[in-house]
């Protein structure tokens, strides 16, 4: 099973899921906003990636946010954000196989190819 964490309304995370729908029957889209992010992943994704890989500073949740909640962050007040509001999270998060890949350029697609490969 592949699993897709991201928006159902966000672009990329459409085109991901349609392009992994292209060769892989089993792919699911998880909703940050509807469903939540799942505490145990993010404490995985966090500890794997870091707070800096996964915080999405071009977000309109970060542009939301007070300048208090942005000064001075570190990978605690990061999480408590990340927790706070998933949206803040990058997205695409696409987990296969026990791989995390964040985003969908180029460089993230051909990454998957060779995850998805078993390369």
């Amino acid at each position: 099973m592949i699993t897709i964490y991201g928006l159902k309304n966000c672009d990329s995370c459409r085109k991901a899921k349609a392009w992994l729908e292209s060769d892989h029957d089993a792919v699911r889209l998880h909703d940050l906003r509807d469903d939540g992010v799942p505490a145990a992943e993010l404490e995985d994704w966090l500890a794997r990636l870091g707070w800096e890989r996964l915080l999405n500073r071009r977000s309109t949740t970060w542009r939301g946010l007070s300048p208090e909640e942005k000064e001075g962050l570190d990978g605690p007040a990061a999480e408590r954000l990340l927790r706070a509001h998933p949206t803040l999270i990058k997205r695409p998060v696409i987990c296969a196989g026990g791989h995390l890949v964040v985003g969908f350029s180029a460089s993230e697609q051909a990454a998957l190819r060779d995850v998805l490969a078993g390369r």
